[in-house]
């Protein structure tokens, strides 16, 4: 079923969250002992995210260092099939521009539409850790709304190569990432909210937020989206802070602030256990704040850590 489907059956706020595939070399149980205890909520729909791959060197025999490409966390397609079979819910894998040509990309949505998965959420990406910025696959695509188009015309049964007319259609429910605090590589918000909305119009089907602290930044975001004639469902993203040194990290890799008030607690708190409390506490007064208001889904980030994630659901569902 398709995510927009899900929304519009529901009576009552859903929730879904986001698992990362395990490291290279790690099996699937790690994932099951994830996902046991937060099917008990029923969620609607779990993502998958997708890695890209990674540069590596190796050194040679004669001294010199040798160039691998290695991805790190493989098995978003496998972990969606094994989630659907093992649980009967649906899986919603990411797909990037980075790290896939065209031909690709169409391939991956191929396999993915023979395996019964209905939704898709697709992104730009980020550059490999070795490189400052991101850089095209050659015949790829540089922005997410050229693979939201590309999806679309699958959906119609357009395929790359022309000669298959009237091809078989695929069916994919499109989701695009969102940013309350803007993408740190747009000038600025109203740039920012332009290139999203290019994103809708070319078919995406619902929007998925960046994690914010403070819903006044989300509720905001909605409003200026609602203002441009933005008009899909907009699912914000959770996610609890868990340890003292995330409100650095956090920050600096995903370009978020946060609020002072929560820095301060956390930064009071006594021990590791504490600190995880403080961030528990401060996802369930967000999202039974956002609960009240009639959101439609509250998307939370587990980043391999689902008890935080339990807890909140838990208190809130």
């Amino acid at each position: 079923m398709k995510v927009t489907e899900h929304i519009a059956r529901a009576k009552k706020t859903l929730f879904s969250f986001e698992i990362l595939p395990p490291l290279r070399g790690n099996g699937i149980e790690g994932i099951f002992n994830t996902l046991d205890p937060l099917m008990e909520f029923k969620p609607p729909f779990i993502d998958v995210t997708y890695h890209r791959e990674e540069f590596v060197y190796i050194d040679r025999r004669d001294g010199l260092l040798q160039k691998k490409t290695i991805s790190r966390r493989p098995g978003t397609v496998g972990i969606c099939a094994a989630i659907m079979n093992k649980y009967s819910v649906n899986a919603v894998p990411h797909l990037l521009c980075g790290g896939f040509d065209k031909q690709m990309t169409e391939d991956a949505l191929i396999d993915l539409h023979f395996l019964g998965i209905d939704n898709v959420l697709l992104l730009r990406g980020d550059p490999i850790k070795s490189e400052k910025i991101f850089t095209t696959e050659e015949a790829g695509h540089n922005y997410a709304v050229e693979l939201v188009g590309q999806v679309n015309d699958l959906n119609r049964g357009k395929y790359l190569d022309g000669s298959f007319e009237g091809g078989c259609a695929s069916n994919f429910c499109i989701g695009v990432a969102g940013y309350p605090e803007k993408h740190f590589e747009a000038p600025n918000i109203e740039e920012d909210l332009h290139h999203l909305k290019s994103k809708v119009e070319a078919g995406a089907d619902y929007i998925v937020t960046q994690m914010f602290f403070d819903n006044r930044k989300y509720f905001a975001f909605v409003d200026r989206c609602r203002a441009i004639g933005i008009t899909v469902p907009i699912i914000p993203g959770i996610k609890p802070i868990s340890t003292r040194s995330q409100l650095s990290v956090l920050p600096a890799h995903f370009y978020i602030d946060i609020p002072n008030e929560l820095v301060q607690e956390v930064q009071q708190a006594k021990g590791q256990r504490a600190v995880s409390q403080v961030g528990i506490e401060w996802a369930i007064q967000q999202s039974a704040a956002l609960k009240k208001t009639g959101v439609e889904v509250i998307h939370y980030y587990t980043m391999g850590k689902p008890d935080p994630i339990y807890q909140v659901v838990q208190a809130i569902f």
